[in-house]
């Protein structure tokens, strides 16, 4: 059961973008598991992508069709991740881009691969290929809430965010979805995302727009540490909105609409943490008061990845002293313990390295049974600050990936 309000809002067409979907059979039964994305002509579309070493096949195609220029259709598989699949893998993710072509009209390259699902098993290429012309047929503007349940794997409810905003007295629209549950940390923390709008942005303004949002939002979750070898996150701006493109951070509207994609973005990655494989907790850790971004983000991190952080939240225990552990050999150079403070919610627990006089472990034990927590450390060194997102790590947790391929 996902943490807190998961809820779907209502998902705003984005003019420009239609999506499809069918049964292909690829792992499922009886359930849609094919999803694929249409663009008007001329929309500007950028991608970030896992740093796994091992990156599955589709995303080596997506990165080359991505140079190649600005593709029109996404085609996404789940319940298979085509990755360490080999050549054949790749054939068949190939495959995959040119059958879509073929029926849409266009070239190989304007075609964007994603799977996600099993690592290490083939795809049943013949059951996905013939999945794809009722995935066409069923091509519409407000299927935005098909597209966030055709991709989910262990998640246990679909992914959505969308707003609309005016510029210049034109009203735009910002709707993305995203799925992921499992196998989640930063540098693209499975997950998958896909964002569009309708409003007019440049190519280059869409990428840098991508790269800075993901920063704060998806490369600021982590739910057991793995980094997977399918993560990928793709922002699209179709422009069909009407009005001037933009194309300069100088441009007035830059500002707003970077506001509007962080939001977008946070919610996205925020539910995935929200819905993490087990959990029953949503965890921020905060660090403040560092030399630097990068030591705060190794603080933040060591503690949300600390297994024994996460149970201890889990079984609603104040163990403390595991905060501090992770706060110390999260490798921080010269780091002066006794200017550290940490807080759990509103009650201090550390004051200058050691116990805060006033703390009881009643205080403790009462924030900890909360289902929204936050831990904030304050480092005493320096005026830098970041946040993560995470959850607790639950029995169900291992249950849900011992039996993952069953």
């Amino acid at each position: 059961m996902a943490v807190g309000d998961v809820s779907m809002p209502q998902m705003h067409v984005v003019k420009g973008v239609k999506i499809g979907s069918a049964e292909a059979y690829v792992r499922y039964q009886n359930r849609r598991d094919l999803v694929i994305f249409e663009f008007a002509e001329g929309s500007n579309v950028a991608g970030i992508f896992t740093q796994n070493a091992f990156c599955a096949a589709p995303v080596h195609i997506s990165k080359a069709h991505l140079l190649a220029g600005n593709p029109r259709y996404l085609v996404i598989n789940t319940g298979n991740a085509n990755a360490g699949t080999g050549k054949i893998g790749m054939a068949n993710a190939e495959a995959t881009c040119a059958k879509l072509a073929e029926l849409a009209g266009v070239q190989n390259t304007e075609v964007l691969p994603f799977s996600t699902g099993v690592i290490g098993e083939q795809l049943p290429i013949d059951r996905l290929v013939q999945g794809l012309q009722p995935a066409l047929d069923s091509l519409q503007e407000d299927a935005w809430l098909d597209a966030a349940t055709g991709i989910m794997t262990t998640d246990t409810t679909p992914k959505g965010a969308s707003e609309q905003f005016e510029l210049d007295g034109v009203l735009y629209t910002m709707t993305g979805i995203s799925k992921g549950a499992g196998m989640i940390r930063p540098n693209m923390a499975t997950m998958l995302s896909y964002v569009a709008t309708d409003a007019p942005i440049s190519r280059e303004l869409v990428q840098q727009l991508l790269k800075t949002t993901v920063n704060l939002s998806f490369n600021r979750i982590t739910v057991d540490g793995d980094t997977s070898t399918n993560d990928s996150c793709i922002l699209i701006a179709t422009g069909q909105a009407g009005g001037v493109e933009i194309t300069s951070e100088s441009d007035s509207r830059y500002a707003a609409v970077l506001d509007v994609l962080t939001r977008v973005m946070k919610r996205l990655a925020q539910l995935i943490v929200r819905d993490g494989e087990g959990a029953t907790k949503f965890i921020t850790v905060a660090v403040e008061g560092g030399a630097d971004t990068q030591e705060c983000c190794d603080i933040a991190y060591s503690i949300a990845h600390s297994p024994l952080v996460k149970t201890a939240i889990f079984a609603s225990d104040p163990n403390w002293g595991r905060i501090l552990a992770a706060i110390g050999y999260a490798g921080v150079p010269n780091l002066d313990v006794k200017k550290i403070q940490v807080w759990l919610g509103d009650i201090q627990i550390c004051k200058d390295g050691g116990a805060a006089a006033d703390y009881t472990e009643a205080a403790g034990a009462a924030e900890m049974e909360k289902s929204e927590i936050t831990i904030r450390v304050d480092l005493g060194r320096g005026s830098a600050r970041d946040t993560v997102y995470t959850c607790d790590l639950s029995y169900d947790y291992v249950k849900i990936n011992a039996d993952y391929r069953s």
